[in-house]
């Protein structure tokens, strides 16, 4: 499927985003979940604007990151900022998945936590039950207070079942949750998922490093 696609998360700067639109990054991610790198859907419309006019060959596609939203949060978003893609990390439902995809035209990403999410009845969110509802896959580190982006890893050895079903739904698997410059090579080498999602491990002092991104992007590209 050729290189491992870079999806960088939570930006919020539009002077990063034009300091680092020359590298080889595939998605851009805003966060309109609450978090401390949530921006509003104003915000995101100027950084998107950055975002696509890069001067690299390809722009690369914006992503907006979710939490148990409703059909009309989304629609307030999409009036602002054209989305390429919508990531879900709460317990939104397979049929949820499906009428967002359909209604608004993006691809639809969901996370899992893996191990660890459940919908609020408590009954284990299966990812099986997304087949033919979602166009990507995202595993994550779950984080109690957002669902996400607690800069820790998982247990890797968990990939292989979601690889395998992603291969056999024709859809891409990508993995979040404490990736940094040191072990991205090593995920690559020992679970080639197709892409990689990073956000704090790209920051200094809670802020996007764009050495850190540079350092990124290139050992992705070049594992």
């Amino acid at each position: 499927m050729g290189k491992t696609k870079v999806k960088i998360c939570g930006l919020q700067s539009v002077e990063v985003l034009k300091s680092i639109n020359n590298l080889p990054i595939d998605y851009i991610g805003f966060v309109f979940a609450k978090s401390r790198r949530q921006v509003s859907p104003i915000a995101a419309a100027s950084l998107a604007g950055a975002a696509r006019n890069g001067v690299s060959s390809a722009s690369p596609r914006i992503v907006g990151v979710f939490v148990n939203p409703d059909m009309g949060q989304l629609e307030e978003v999409m009036t602002h900022v054209k989305l390429d893609v919508i990531q879900l990390h709460g317990q939104e439902s397979p049929s949820f998945c499906r009428d967002a995809k359909e209604r608004f035209q993006a691809e639809l990403f969901k996370v899992v936590s893996v191990g660890t999410q459940h919908r609020p009845d408590g009954d284990p969110v299966r990812f099986e039950d997304y087949a033919g509802a979602i166009d990507g896959l995202l595993l994550d580190t779950f984080e109690p207070q957002y669902g996400g982006g607690s800069g820790t890893t998982f247990a890797w050895d968990k990939i292989p079942a979601y690889r395998e079903w992603t291969r056999e739904q024709g859809i891409p698997l990508f993995v979040a949750g404490g990736l940094n410059v040191s072990n991205v090579a090593g995920l690559i080498r020992d679970y080639t998922p197709d892409g990689v999602d990073v956000s704090s491990g790209v920051e200094t002092n809670g802020s996007k490093d764009l050495e850190k991104i540079a350092a990124f992007v290139e050992r992705v590209k070049q594992a």
